[in-house]
């Protein structure tokens, strides 16, 4: 397959409630523990049902997080597998990424999902002091073990870096490394994101734009510390045209759900498909894929892995290459 495919997958995301436990000082999507409505069934299934036949494949159930010891916990959890399984039964195919879970609820969510994710962010300590100090799940020895966690469970997984939150260039090679080191003993590793941090209205704490410059060379040095089949995402909404092609020349070949409305970073509206096809140029072709890889297939069982093998029928979709 040629080396010019870039490829997305057609999204919608679906949020439980955005209420969050954790205070990120950059955050443009939380809000406090009890100040949300949770997203109901019944309005979930009315979005889905506007959304068959419209070329969405993935459906991402994208959540803040209740605690773990919360009393809460428990109703969140099975709110959130039973959207996977709605979602699922109407013939989308979904993607969780709902913070750190424990092993019992990673394993549970497996039967219901494609695939699931969790950004590393970054694993310096450091942060700890700054933009994370009044988040507890950012513990990057906690968020490492759900990778872990994943490669035992054989779950095709998405992760990834936020970068500008205050760390160094060494801190990239030290988290890709992590990564590099999880993928290596399970090959669950689909995607590793790019994602540069870029400011919000919603923000707690003002910050720079990540440079299109550093983007770049952190494309660069992921391409060099990341196995070959893990493919590099950058969110296109995040960058102009001419850094995107850049972006594409130093290594990325993934696009990352394309739907309506990017939930982390509501103030950059996702292009269309179209408009990506033009902003990346004639060099580069443009492919729709599946929340899961192909070569990941084989790890999904019963109804999961059927309507799977019902969209590889409908939409031939090549496996992203490097």
């Amino acid at each position: 397959m040629s080396n010019s495919v870039v490829t997305y997958s057609p999204a919608y995301t679906l949020v439980p409630t955005y209420e969050c436990f954790n205070r990120c000082s950059y955050c443009n999507f939380r809000v406090d523990p009890g100040q949300d409505q949770w997203l109901t069934l019944k309005s979930a299934r009315q979005k889905l049902t506007q959304l068959q036949n419209s070329g969405v494949i993935e459906i991402l159930i994208l959540s803040g997080e209740v605690h773990p010891h919360s009393s809460r916990r428990q109703v969140w959890f099975e709110h959130i597998y039973a959207l996977c399984e709605l979602a699922l039964s109407m013939g989308f195919l979904p993607h969780t990424n709902a913070g750190p879970l424990s092993f019992d609820e990673m394993a549970r969510l497996r039967q219901v999902n494609v695939s699931m994710g969790l950004m590393v962010e970054q694993t310096t300590p450091q942060l700890l002091e700054t933009v994370h100090r009044h988040a507890p799940s950012k513990l990057p020895g906690l968020r490492l073990e759900q990778l872990d966690w994943a490669g035992q469970l054989r779950i095709p997984f998405t992760t990834g870096l936020l970068l500008g939150l205050g760390e160094i260039e060494d801190d990239w090679v030290e988290a890709l490394g992590a990564i590099a080191r999880l993928h290596a003993r399970y090959g669950h590793i689909q995607e590793v994101i790019l994602q540069p941090h870029s400011p919000g209205q919603r923000q707690a704490e003002t910050g720079a734009s990540f440079s299109p410059d550093q983007l770049i060379q952190a494309i660069h040095l992921a391409r060099a510390h990341l196995p070959s089949d893990v493919t590099i995402q950058i969110p296109p909404n995040l960058v102009n045209a001419e850094q995107l092609r850049a972006c594409l020349t130093a290594g990325a070949r993934d696009l990352g759900g394309i739907g309506p409305m990017d939930e982390v970073n509501p103030d950059y509206p996702h292009p269309t498909a179209a408009d990506l096809a033009i902003a990346i140029g004639s060099k580069w072709t443009l492919q729709p894929r599946l929340p899961v890889y192909p070569h990941h297939e084989n790890w999904l069982g019963g109804q999961v892995r059927s309507r799977v093998a019902h969209w590889r029928q409908q939409l031939p979709v090549p496996s992203p290459i490097i």
